[in-house]
C-alpha cells in the first residue's frame, strides 16, 4: 500500500511540475515580448503607432494601422465562413448522422488540423488566387483569398470542439424535449445548442486565435501590401506577416518596432478572447 501511495505521489508531483513549467514558459515568453516591445511603444507613442498609416521603419515611421485593420478583417472573414460551416457540420454529425458515419468522419476531420499551413497556402496560390483574379478581378492576392483560406483552416478546430460540446449535453435533455412534443430540429435549437454554448464559444475563440495568429498561409495569399483595403479584392498585410517578413533583416529601432508589433498582436488576441468570453457569460445569465 505504501509503495502504491508513494508511486501515486511521484506521478502527481511529476504532472504538477510539468504543468507549472508549461505555465512558467508562457510567462517567460510574454515577459520577453513585453520587455522588448513595450518601451518602444511608450517611446514612439501609442497614438502614432496605432493611428498612423505610414510604415517605413528605416525612416523612423512606425504606423501599424494598415496591419491592424488587415488582421481584424481577415480574421472576421475567416470566422464568418468557418464558424457557421463548422458548427453546422458538428450539429449534423452529432444530431442527425449515424454513429458509424460519425466514427469515420470525426477522426478524419481532426487529421485535417495537422496539415501544415504552407500546404493550405500553396493550394491557395495555385487554385484560389487565379480563380479570384479571373472571376472577380483584382490581383487575386487579396483579403478575400486570406479569409477563405483561414476559414477552411479553422474548420477542424471549430468542428471537433463543437462536436465534443454537443456530445457532452446529457441525453435526458433531448429525451425530455422530445417527450414534450418538440421536433428534433426544435430540440437542437432550443435545448442542445444553449446547453453546449460554453463549449461552442471555446471552439470559436480557439478558431479565432488560430486565424489571427496564422502566418505562412496568409503571407502566401494576401499580397502583403501596406495599404488600407478598400474592397475584399485588395491586398493586405497582417501583423503576423509583418513580423515574419521583416524580422530576418531588422536591427535596432526596426527590430524593436517588430517586437512592439508582437505586443499589439498579443493585446488584440487577449481583448478578443475577453469579449467572446464576456458575451457568452452574459447570454448564459439571461
Amino acid at each position: 500500500m505504501s509503495a502504491n501511495r508513494g508511486g501515486r505521489k511521484a506521478i502527481e508531483l511529476t504532472l504538477t511540475l510539468i504543468a507549472v513549467s508549461s505555465i512558467a514558459i508562457l510567462f517567460v515568453i510574454t515577459f520577453f515580448i513585453f520587455k522588448e516591445g513595450l518601451p518602444f511603444i511608450l517611446e514612439v507613442g501609442p497614438g502614432k503607432m496605432l493611428g498612423s498609416l505610414d510604415w517605413a521603419p528605416t525612416k523612423g515611421r512606425f504606423g501599424l494601422l494598415p496591419m491592424i485593420v488587415g488582421s481584424l478583417l481577415v480574421t472576421g472573414g475567416a470566422l464568418a465562413l468557418g464558424v457557421p460551416l463548422g458548427l453546422s457540420c458538428a450539429i449534423f454529425l452529432v444530431e442527425f448522422s449515424k454513429p458509424r458515419v460519425r466514427r469515420v468522419l470525426k477522426p478524419a476531420i481532426e487529421l485535417l488540423a495537422g496539415i501544415p499551413s504552407v500546404v493550405y497556402g500553396f493550394l491557395g496560390v495555385v487554385f484560389l488566387v487565379p480563380l479570384i483574379r479571373t472571376q472577380l478581378g483584382g490581383p487575386g492576392l487579396s483579403l478575400l483569398a486570406g479569409a477563405l483560406i483561414l476559414g477552411v483552416m479553422i474548420l477542424p478546430t471549430v468542428i471537433s470542439i463543437s462536436m465534443d460540446a454537443l456530445e457532452a449535453v446529457p441525453r435526458s435533455y433531448r429525451e425530455g424535449s422530445l417527450a414534450l412534443g418538440a421536433t428534433t430540429a426544435q430540440t437542437v435549437n432550443k435545448v442542445v445548442l444553449p446547453a453546449a454554448r460554453s463549449g461552442i464559444v471555446t471552439a470559436v475563440v480557439l478558431g479565432m486565435g488560430r486565424a489571427i495568429g496564422e502566418t505562412m498561409a496568409v503571407i502566401m495569399v494576401t499580397g502583403n501590401a501596406l495599404d488600407l483595403p478598400r474592397s475584399p479584392l485588395d491586398p493586405i498585410r497582417t501583423l503576423t506577416s509583418n513580423i515574419a517578413l521583416e524580422l530576418g533583416y531588422a536591427a535596432g529601432k526596426h527590430q524593436q518596432a517588430l517586437f512592439a508589433t508582437g505586443v499589439i498582436l498579443f493585446v488584440m488576441i487577449m481583448i478578443l478572447n475577453l469579449i467572446a468570453t464576456a458575451t457568452s457569460r452574459r447570454r448564459a445569465r439571461r
